[in-house]
């Protein structure tokens, strides 16, 4: 039997569909790689379909100066590393050449592959050649020591504050309490939402700096990359926050849950941005429809775009004109009420066999998503940011639009969470 020459790696442990994953949950069992390995025999490009395991919540993403003390931050990545490293070494027992591996991921899962393009100043030390992004790219995160208030808190209800050595006393401390004492933390769909308790940070070992810096330092693997989103990121995380009503309770939840070290001034700013009108609030082009409390849309609008689309727009304008690019926009199944085109959605196209599917089967083995039979997708640059988009038309399904949609409001957005990362 001869086995397809090429690699297919998939960096999702976890992906948010309609369920959990943020950094927090999720199994490579959970996706069914058949439908993309069946698709790629058809188009005669056949592709390996690799997934892993990696730590998550505080097992892979525990905070604070005695995680960054110890050099024991971002566990999570350092075992993405590892198991690309272990990929580079066995893979040819299976057919594949190490020298044509694609990294991709959705959400949770996207983050980390733009955040292995930062590792090691952005040299890939010949792990990966391409990289595929849905819904994640470096996002606007600070210091380790600002998850110290989590790290604080496991410490005082696993019974180690009295420690010398609290770190060491985790250590000790038997998995099913550690485990249940980190169940208890707030989730992604708790009140304080994309502002995770646990997500990479900087350590001053996987990554030197906020990831954003980094971007605009160029220390990022100049590799061929995929990156897009679905258009309304936000609305399944706003849920939680459906009591914020009041202009005075949003400009307070946006200081002590989300940006805490924002200035007065600056949340002026960003608050004018995005302002409350539903009209220009996610689900996006829905007008009055959908608006579930009075913040709810306009909240959606700023988390979706704080955490995936203007972090992606700063993404490709900085890499624009350094490697070949494209980029994507999911609108479709916007008729779902209160969500729209939802975060996770697009998964539905890749593991349904949709368009996308052989985008991405093409991008891995030809670096170009290009081929017979696909509408032609554009490159992105910063002269012309085209986007593939994918809408609800039964007669024009995809369509080339410009990656130019709120671009003050985004601008503005990006400004602010450079100088107060999560």
């Amino acid at each position: 039997m001869q086995l397809p020459p090429r690699i297919f790696l998939l960096l999702r442990g976890y992906m948010v569909l309609l369920n959990v994953g943020g950094f927090e949950v999720g199994s490579p069992e959970l996706y069914d790689g058949a439908v993309i390995v069946e698709r790629s025999i058809t188009l005669g490009q056949p592709v390996i379909y690799v997934s892993m395991n990696y730590r998550v919540t505080a097992f892979g993403f525990l905070a604070g100066k005695e995680v960054k003390e110890a050099g024991v931050g971002n566990l999570g990545l350092q075992d993405q590393r590892e198991a690309l490293r272990w990929i580079q070494k066995y893979i040819g027992a299976f057919g594949g050449d190490p020298t044509k591996v694609t990294i991709w991921g959705e959400s949770a899962g996207a983050m980390s592959v733009s955040l292995q393009m930062l590792a090691d100043g952005g040299d890939t030390k010949g792990l990966f050649r391409a990289g595929f992004m849905q819904s994640g790219s470096p996002i606007p995160v600070g210091d380790i020591g600002n998850g110290q208030k989590y790290y604080d808190a496991l410490v005082q209800e696993t019974g180690c504050a009295g420690s010398s050595d609290t770190l060491a006393c985790l250590r000790t401390v038997p998995f099913s309490k550690l485990k249940s004492t980190i169940n208890d933390s707030p989730g992604v769909f708790a009140y304080q939402s994309l502002n995770l308790a646990w997500q990479p940070r900087t350590d001053g070992v996987f990554f030197s700096d906020n990831p954003q810096r980094l971007v605009q330092q160029g220390k990022v693997a100049k590799i061929p990359i995929v990156n897009g989103d679905c258009d309304d990121e936000g609305t399944l995380f706003s849920l939680s926050t459906l009591n914020v009503t009041t202009e005075s309770q949003i400009r307070i939840y946006v200081k002590t849950e989300f940006l805490p070290t924002i200035t007065d001034a600056d949340l002026d700013t960003l608050l004018k941005a995005y302002p409350q009108d539903p009209i220009q609030g996610s689900p996006y082009d829905t007008g009055f429809l959908d608006t579930l409390s009075l913040q709810f849309k306009r909240f959606a609008s700023f988390q979706g775009d704080a955490v995936f689309q203007a972090p992606r727009r700063f993404f490709l304008d900085n890499l624009s004109g350094k490697q070949k690019i494209w980029s994507f926009l999911s609108k479709r199944d916007k008729a779902l009420q209160f969500l729209g085109a939802a975060h996770g959605s697009d998964l539905l196209n890749i593991y349904g066999g949709g368009e996308l599917t052989d985008y991405l089967i093409r991008f891995v083995t030809n670096l170009d998503p290009n081929g017979p039979g696909s509408t032609s997708w554009p490159e992105y640059t910063t002269a012309s940011p085209s986007l593939l988009t994918l809408v609800d038309n039964v007669f024009f399904p995809i369509q080339i639009t410009q990656d130019t949609y709120r671009k003050d409001a985004m601008d503005t957005l990006t400004k602010v969470t450079l100088e107060n990362p999560m």
